[in-house]
């Protein structure tokens, strides 16, 4: 484990935290059937769910991506209450959840607010079409959509910058929150776009293997953005199991760089 894995830093005039909800890339890991030393691994870092984090701001509870593991992970992190979700784009990976937010409809009375492009939020209303249908079902999930574009936009008091990625062709949102950028499911960002990097002191960014994927940085790429963006810390995820076992690629990290794994929290 290197030595930021449970980074904290006094940034002061706020407080923040950061939970590691999944890691892992579409399909988790370990993949169904399959035998290789990474999914055999009796190491919990190598047991990855899909990648999603939660973001906690003065009180403010904000989840990024709602994956098929969305209802797992809420559990296993016993949480209680959210206040939103901030969707990155609508592969199923990081919006298959959303029907377990009924829980949350049951439990705090209210719909939930998701946040999105507007491309995206139109990806839902066919995919869960039984929510916004004219008689819905009783029981159904309750969301509130709310469209974003390039500027910050607020949850609550938390202020959120979306930073526009590209997953090939597909444009993704990347966000920040205050001194934290997460940036899933990308291989390029445009040079307008890193300005507002600047400054970031935590960094997570995807490193889905070694090799060259069509929509994914790779391990190096992924070190390559860490360098030019120079935060604090940096963290990798969206990690498939062709990337090695944790221990293993963790060893080869700068000291400022960590493999993150399922369950890790930062406090800021």
């Amino acid at each position: 484990m290197c030595y930021f894995c449970g980074y904290y830093s006094n940034l002061g005039g706020y407080t923040l935290k950061v939970t590691f909800l999944g890691t892992g890339t579409s399909q988790g890991v370990p993949i169904i059937a399959c035998s290789c030393p990474v999914c055999q691994s009796d190491d919990l870092h190598d047991k990855r769910l899909r990648s999603s984090v939660l973001v906690e701001v003065d009180g403010v509870r904000i989840l990024i991506d709602a994956g098929p593991d969305f209802r797992q992970q809420m559990l296993r992190e016993r949480v209680k209450d959210l206040d939103a979700i901030l969707l990155t784009h609508e592969h199923k990976d990081h919006v298959g959840g959303l029907d377990d937010v009924r829980a949350f409809n049951y439990v705090l009375n209210r719909p939930m607010d998701i946040y999105a492009l507007e491309r995206v939020l139109g990806h839902l209303k066919v995919e869960f079409s039984y929510v916004f249908s004219e008689k819905p079902y009783p029981g159904v999930p309750q969301m509130a959509l709310h469209p974003i574009g390039p500027e910050p936009f607020m949850v609550k008091d938390v202020e959120v910058t979306p930073i526009s990625v590209r997953h090939f062709r597909l444009p993704v949102s990347a966000y920040r929150i205050k001194d934290f950028t997460y940036i899933t499911d990308a291989n390029y960002i445009s040079e307008e776009e890193k300005q507002k990097l600047s400054g970031t002191r935590v960094l997570v960014v995807n490193a889905l293997r070694r090799e060259d994927h069509i929509s994914h940085f790779t391990l190096t790429q992924a070190l390559e953005l860490v360098d030019e963006v120079k935060p604090e810390v940096a963290y990798l995820t969206h990690i498939s199991h062709q990337m090695g076992k944790y221990a293993d690629v963790q060893r080869e990290l700068p000291e400022n760089v960590c493999l993150a794994y399922d369950g890790l929290t930062l406090r800021l």
